[in-house]
């Protein structure tokens, strides 16, 4: 395989994408930053077929990245594999407007073929090719400038492994059956909506004992003027303001801007500055929220004993199931669509849904319904049909 030197040009990186975009693949990784700021800082991109590889800098003066995005997000002719890549397809959302698509990830394929609930990348390089990853460069400081060799050697590596493990996943998935099992969850993890911050939805992130709908309405408007003074400013949420601060106020809203001084959590300044009086607007401008946008308190009741009990008895039928399909169990089912089951729900499962129902959903129902029931034969725990006991 073909490495190419740093991109830190233009044409170069029009030209490897003219290229690119002629392959059957293309595995993508980034490098980023995020503790200071509230966008993730894109420091670098790796990018590979099964004949080249190259790591392109976003950092470098006067670039134009518009090649790469329109070969990740427009261009639905050349399939993008990632591992584990929620955060580089929130990056390229970030920076395109849009999701790469169609995808591939490896660590959910992964899981399909029974190799673990979330293996790492280091350790799928182990399982598939033999090779163990030098993983000094692993905690660098990917903004700052010159790169050294080994940096970009180390951030290279993570897409030339990947398009060589890609097609033998591939080919064990299509020999299994298991191709399939994968569509939905990469039709999710390229769904737009996962990505977009929309700040009128940011409330429903914070924990809050209260359901009354004054206190909830406050947390909305306080919560989304948070988000937008985070995204102004570029610095994380809780730079702004800590969650358990803003539920406070939520809770015990002071009457004049002076009281904030006394607020745990803020600063004697927020008394009387800038970002205090604008966050006393917000809440003065907060309406107790609609009885429709009010949280379902059925669904954050718990199951109770005796269906936790049942719930119980679903995750030890998981734990079996997917050891009898060599599956990871998190593929199948989440725990919480099990206590929802347990304690009598059915809508919006994914269990009870496609081949997951036919794998695991309609043995989950059977066993919550009585048509189903744990035995222990010669030692052996087993599942029997009820109609079968005598």
């Amino acid at each position: 395989m073909k490495i190419h030197p740093l991109i830190t040009e233009s044409a170069p990186l029009a030209e490897l994408c003219e290229r690119l975009s002629e392959a059957d693949f293309v595995a993508v990784d980034t490098e980023f930053m995020r503790e200071n700021t509230y966008y993730p800082l894109l420091c670098l991109v790796q990018i590979a077929d099964d004949k080249e590889a190259a790591a392109i800098d976003p950092l470098a003066d006067g670039i134009d990245l518009t090649p790469l995005w329109d070969l990740l997000v427009k261009n639905e002719e050349v399939l993008k594999v990632f591992h584990a890549g929620g955060q580089d397809v929130e990056i390229v959302y970030n920076h395109a407007g849009g999701t790469p698509h169609p995808m591939f990830d490896s660590q959910v394929a992964a899981m399909a073929l029974g190799q673990g609930e979330q293996i790492g990348y280091s350790n799928l390089v182990s399982l598939w090719l033999g090779h163990t990853l030098d993983k000094g460069a692993r905690f660098t400081d990917w903004s700052r400038r010159p790169l050294d060799r080994r940096q970009i050697d180390y951030a290279i590596g993570d897409v030339t492994h990947l398009a060589e493990i890609f097609p033998m996943m591939l080919e064990q998935l299509k020999e299994t059956g298991r191709g399939a099992w994968l569509n939905g969850e990469m039709e999710r993890l390229t769904d737009p909506a996962n990505y977009a911050n929309d700040p009128e939805e940011s409330w429903k992130r914070i924990k809050i004992q209260s359901r009354k709908a004054d206190v909830l309405g406050r947390l909305k408007a306080l919560a989304a003027w948070r988000e937008r003074e985070a995204q102004d400013k570029d610095l994380p949420r809780g730079r702004i303001m800590k969650d358990e601060t803003l539920a406070d106020i939520a809770g015990h809203p002071p009457r004049e801007q002076k009281e904030l001084a006394k607020k745990r959590g803020l600063s004697g300044a927020w008394s009387g500055n800038d970002i205090g009086r604008r966050m006393m607007k917000a809440l003065e401008a907060s309406t107790p929220l609609e009885s429709d946008d009010l949280p379902d308190r059925k669904n954050r009741q718990g199951p109770g004993k005796d269906g936790a009990l049942v719930a119980d008895l679903l995750k030890l039928l998981l734990k079996i199931r997917s050891r009898e399909i060599n599956v990871a169990s998190r593929l199948l089912a989440k725990a919480s669509d099990l206590e929802r089951l347990a304690a009598g729900e059915r809508e919006d499962m994914p269990m009870l849904e496609g081949w997951r129902f036919d794998q695991f959903g309609r043995d989950a129902l059977d066993l919550v319904e009585g048509r189903l029931a744990f035995a222990v034969t010669d030692g052996k725990l087993t599942m029997t049909r009820t109609g079968e006991i005598a």
